[in-house]
């Protein structure tokens, strides 16, 4: 049984699947040089790693976005956050896919999302699924906690009527609760 930390990455030399294939090794290299070119804002070399026919499932979009609105929605993140950078944290490939956990850091000085700038700094986390076929990323899967970029941005996010009405409701109850035992 292992001591180590969970959040501790376990050397590769240790995993099982670290005896990755070179087209593994070659997917992982594709990854690196796709997250490389978005923060040197190599826009011809990020888009030379996208497939033919390229979608992204992206959180919050009603449908899965093509190569022209994927470029779209990074302008939006580069255009909020002009200084923002992607740092690789964990990789895992195999000979179809890569998956990466990537963490954001920048600072919000300009229009993000209809939001003014706030001059706030943000860092959050990514996690990346993409489908590669002949060495270019076809198909991206990805979820970021939209919430804690919009709390760091100073924005406080209410709950809808109904979710307001039973929170009310259950402090209510347990304020009535601790009433009745004082009172008892």
């Amino acid at each position: 049984m292992s001591t180590q930390n969970p959040t501790t990455p376990i050397p590769a030399v240790d995993r099982p699947e670290a005896r990755h294939s070179p087209l593994a090794d070659q997917h992982e290299a594709l990854l690196r040089r796709w997250i490389d070119a978005y923060n040197e804002r190599e826009e011809q070399r990020e888009a030379d790693a996208r497939g033919a026919g390229y979608i992204a499932h992206a959180p919050g979009e009603p449908a899965p976005l093509d190569s022209e609105a994927w470029t779209e929605m990074l302008a939006g993140y580069s255009t909020g956050f002009p200084d923002i950078r992607l740092t690789v944290e964990e990789v895992a490939a195999d000979e179809h896919m890569v998956a990466a956990r990537i963490t954001f850091t920048g600072t919000h000085t300009g229009e993000f999302q209809g939001l003014p700038p706030t001059n706030r700094k943000v860092a959050f986390e990514s996690v990346e699924i993409n489908r590669v076929v002949d060495g270019k990323v076809v198909e991206h899967w990805f979820q970021l906690d939209q919430v804690a970029v919009l709390q760091q941005l100073g924005i406080v996010i209410l709950p809808g009527p109904r979710m307001l009405m039973r929170i009310l409701v259950h402090h209510a109850k347990k304020l009535g609760a601790r009433v009745s035992r004082r009172a008892g």
